[in-house]
């Protein structure tokens, strides 16, 4: 700060070694994030890495591009058509061992545009949960997976291919390590870095250990705590026709409308992505889809009255969702819902992993990449409201948890009582 103050009085300032002026150096920090400053050079560097210098010059101004326009180089140059993406049979795959062909086989499952998130982005599930940190690392990893031997193992950290090493036919066939950090310094901010830069992504569970299988992997699972969650807190064999109400239809959270089915509940899932939703109505995870909230409530009443085994995708911001149950609440004396509870990723809260109540989806996806410190206040605000509807209805009868998905931890960060 004092070295910025001294450059304002003498008016000029040195830009990565050359002299401009302090208009010009005010117009580039306008648009140039820290990370950008002190760690853009380094982030190229990185990515350059893959190729032979005499690309470099080429290649550059593009890698450059895509970490200014999307806070991380993806590579897409080297993006191959994604449409094509998905598990072929071993046969198809060339490779020396049938151990390489499976890999093959596994990583383009986690990358078939029906079973990931963002496949563009290699990002299977969980907002963040990556295959590769781009398409060079994924190019790679195929072609050493294809001319491995049994006497081979490949080593992966955090999507960066570190090549082929001797090992032995009882070895595994690759070795992978994601999202390493030093604890002392493991803070968000030196995360977000760090991924920036190339150094290190997060793989989630299964996504950067190439054997996701979609919501049906949860499905036991979240069957399990739905159920038991109706034991503890309703008595046994008391769960039908009481009403769970969450939010979350991606990756692992779209596991939730088939649970509340299988447990035998009503389930009111939300979610604000239209295509996320719509695909899991299309697969057959939920029933019915309602965009209203008065509507929502509606369907809600005739289902408990009917005692019905139902899942609804309802279209919107879940805490929109809370806070119209906490007005039928207040107005008529009755609660609707005996559990609750919230599957969002917040563990990656200000990156898609939760959408503030505030902005429409579209607002949001923008505002996350134009103005991302307020960005943030909203997402916080959003929390506050969020928690403050939960609460109210837990004191009306309303069991809730947290799923372990960060909600109270990122809640009580935003001043959440």
């Amino acid at each position: 700060k004092q070295w910025y103050q001294r450059r304002v009085a003498v008016g000029t300032f040195f830009f990565f070694g050359s002299k401009c002026s302090f208009q010009k150096y005010k117009l580039i920090l306008s648009k140039v994030t820290l990370l950008k400053v002190l760690f853009r050079r380094q982030a190229i560097r990185n990515a350059l890495r893959y190729f032979p210098k005499h690309c470099h010059a080429e290649l550059a101004p593009e890698l450059a591009k895509e970490l200014d326009d999307f806070g991380h180089i993806y590579m897409y140059r080297f993006m191959p058509d994604t449409s094509l993406m998905r598990a072929y049979p071993f046969g198809e795959y060339r490779s020396r061992t049938t151990a390489g062909a499976a890999i093959m086989h596994m990583i383009m499952n986690n990358l078939d545009r029906a079973v990931a998130q963002f496949p563009e982005e290699l990002v299977t599930y969980g907002g963040n949960g990556q295959v590769f940190s781009n398409w060079v690392q994924f190019r790679l990893a195929m072609h050493y997976l294809s001319i491995m031997t049994e006497e081979q193992t490949l080593s992966m950290m955090s999507g960066h291919p570190a090549g082929l090493f001797p090992s032995h036919r009882g070895a595994p066939r690759v070795v992978i390590t994601n999202g390493m950090m030093i604890p002392n310094y493991c803070s968000r901010e030196m995360y977000d870095k760090l991924f920036a830069m190339g150094c290190t992504m997060y793989g989630q569970m299964t996504a950067g250990s190439y054997c996701y299988i979609g919501p049906q992997g949860i499905v036991h699972g979240t069957t399990i705590t739905v159920m038991n969650a109706g034991r503890k807190f309703l008595g046994p064999n008391n769960i039908t026709g009481k009403v769970y109400v969450t939010a979350g239809l991606g990756g692992m959270s779209g596991a939730q409308g088939k649970a509340v089915v299988i447990a035998g509940c009503i389930g009111v899932i939300a979610e604000v992505s239209r295509e996320a939703l719509e695909k899991r109505y299309q697969q057959g995870w939920i029933h019915e889809i309602i965009d209203e909230v008065e509507a929502c409530v509606a369907r809600v009443i005739a289902a408990r009255k009917a005692k019905e085994i139902l899942s609804i995708g309802f279209h919107g911001n879940v805490v929109a969702l809370w806070e119209g149950l906490v007005c039928h609440t207040k107005k008529t004396g009755e609660n609707i819902v005996e559990l609750g509870s919230d599957q969002t990723s917040l563990h990656n809260p200000f990156n898609g992993g939760y959408y503030p109540v505030q902005l429409t989806f579209e607002e949001a996806n923008k505002m996350m990449g134009e103005d991302p410190t307020r960005f943030k206040e909203l997402v916080q605000e959003s929390l506050r409201r969020h928690v403050e509807a939960v609460n109210y209805l837990v004191t009306k009868g309303m069991h809730f948890w947290d799923y372990g998905n960060a909600f109270l931890l990122e809640a009580s960060r935003a001043g959440a009582s």
